[in-house]
């Protein structure tokens, strides 16, 4: 228990935004990262935010934090709360009005973003968050948990595009990658931005508010 203190203590981060597959993949590694994942919050007393629902690897990860006595939000598009579509979220919903806002929300509410394989969803997801660091909407790290090497050709593509002169060598960094959950979660406990952002971080994020204020309106009506 002290020494589980004395992580958190020293941990800059407070609660952390989870990109996943809503399916387990055909891995069992792919299973077990997510539950290894799961365990290193509670570990080091970590709040998980994640987009809702209780199947595939966004399942076990939240009922793995849940269970651990970690708290968990789960924001999720008033359109997907059928427990038909995605299970049961555990923890505290936040229902939002569309995927735009759901991505906004989770972005709030995150000190950090980690990604486990996953799909389309998962891709455009992270592929997000990474745009608006390098546009410097926000400074927070992002990390990928590269399990058997399942994200290889991502982390070959962005070093294609450095060298092909569509992402700048400091821009690069914004991505930080590692096989293993606490591997990753140190790498982002250790990350300094180095890229220079275009976008005035204060703006942004009045605008932000002002749009998910009237989203909320929407919701109630």
């Amino acid at each position: 228990m002290e020494e589980n203190k004395a992580v958190n203590s020293a941990s800059r981060f407070k609660r952390v935004c989870v990109f996943c597959g809503s399916s387990s993949g055909k891995r069992d590694s792919y299973r077990d990262a997510a539950l290894e994942l799961g365990k290193e919050l509670v570990s080091r007393r970590l709040d998980l935010v994640y987009g809702g629902g209780s199947i595939g690897l966004m399942g076990l990860v939240s009922q793995e934090v849940h269970r651990g006595g970690g708290h968990v939000i789960g924001i999720i598009p008033r359109t997907l709360m059928s427990k038909e579509i995605t299970g049961e979220t555990v923890g505290e919903v936040k229902p939002v009005a569309d995927m735009h806002q759901r991505k906004a929300e989770m972005t709030r509410h995150s000190d950090c973003f980690i990604a486990l394989p996953g799909g389309y969803g998962t891709l455009e997801e992270l592929l997000e968050v990474i745009t608006w660091a390098q546009l410097g909407i926000h400074n927070k790290p992002v990390g990928l948990i590269n399990v058997d090497g399942y994200y290889n050709y991502l982390l070959t593509f962005l070093d294609k595009a450095v060298d092909d002169g569509f992402i700048k060598p400091s821009q690069r960094n914004i991505v930080v990658s590692a096989p293993t959950a606490a591997q990753l979660v140190q790498k982002l406990e250790e990350y300094v931005p180095m890229h220079d952002g275009a976008v005035a971080k204060a703006g942004w994020e009045a605008e932000q508010l002002e749009l998910n204020s009237s989203l909320q309106t929407e919701i109630a009506c």
